[in-house]
């Protein structure tokens, strides 16, 4: 058995004004992206602007903040918010849903296409491999917390996480969602995005990609008290990722057949 490290959740303090390691994953994630997303403008993989991904990057993380949390309301405690409308706004307590943040990103990058003047699923090919790093970052920023443990194992590498207060040997399952949905994802799209691809398609090998590993992560991972396991014994985020994998195998084979657009604009 593995012990939980017990690192300090405060990364920094300056008086009053405490930087959680959690805050600074975001800043890691939004980072990344930007990043990541000059140097595909750089090398032309993009009719973009580098002043219109920026623009793109700005509006599609507050809508990822906005909708992560939106979705966390609707999808996972929809009666409790219900009756404390007030502590929607509490994103310090936690709680937020990648589907959720998900939707609210592609809502926004709808929104871009049709004032900029670009293809919806162009913005999304651009996005798709700019985001699993975020993500490994998020599960990084959850295991520091100590939370979203796993499920018991008898494993040599289970842990027991302290605020789970029952001293139970657990998978670290935040690390294997690091690996999967954040380095092993990041890999596989960005390999297939540095080849022309007909638009659509990166997009789409992103939704499966995530989509089938959260659903295999998601084995090892506790499910929320609250909710529990639904039908068929699986799990709120295994059920959402149901859709993304059967609307990313259709989106690919629909965008078998799309062009190939030229980078300049």
């Amino acid at each position: 058995m593995l012990s939980f490290p017990q690192i300090d959740p405060v990364a920094i303090s300056l008086g009053p004004v405490a930087v959680h390691w959690y805050g600074l994953m975001y800043l890691v994630g939004f980072g990344s992206a930007w990043l990541l997303g000059r140097w595909r403008v750089k090398k032309g993989l993009t009719r973009l602007t580098s002043a219109d991904l920026e623009d793109m990057l700005f509006v599609s993380m507050l809508s990822a903040v906005l909708g992560g949390r939106l979705g966390y309301v609707i999808f996972y405690k929809p009666d409790y918010y219900i009756h404390h409308l007030t502590e929607i706004f509490y994103l310090w307590e936690g709680g937020m849903s990648f589907h959720g943040g998900l939707l609210g990103v592609l809502f926004s990058l709808w929104l871009f296409a049709r004032k900029r003047d670009y293809r919806f699923l162009e913005l999304g090919d651009l996005i798709a491999p700019l985001v699993p790093l975020g993500l490994a970052a998020g599960r990084l920023g959850n295991f520091i917390n100590g939370e979203l443990w796993g499920r018991p194992t008898d494993g040599p590498w289970g842990m027991i996480f302290p605020a789970a207060q029952d001293g139970i040997a657990r998978h670290p399952s935040q690390l294997y969602q690091f690996g999967l949905e954040g380095i092993s994802l990041f890999v596989i799209v960005w390999l297939f995005a540095r080849q022309p691809r007909p638009v659509g398609q990166v997009s789409a090998v992103f939704l499966i990609g995530y989509g089938v590993l959260r659903f295999i992560a998601e084995f090892a991972r506790e499910p929320d008290a609250f909710l529990g396991l639904l039908f068929a014994n699986l799990s709120m985020g295994q059920w959402l990722c149901i859709p993304m994998v059967v609307g990313g195998i259709a989106l690919y084979l629909f965008s078998a057949k799309a062009p190939i657009l030229k980078q300049s604009h």
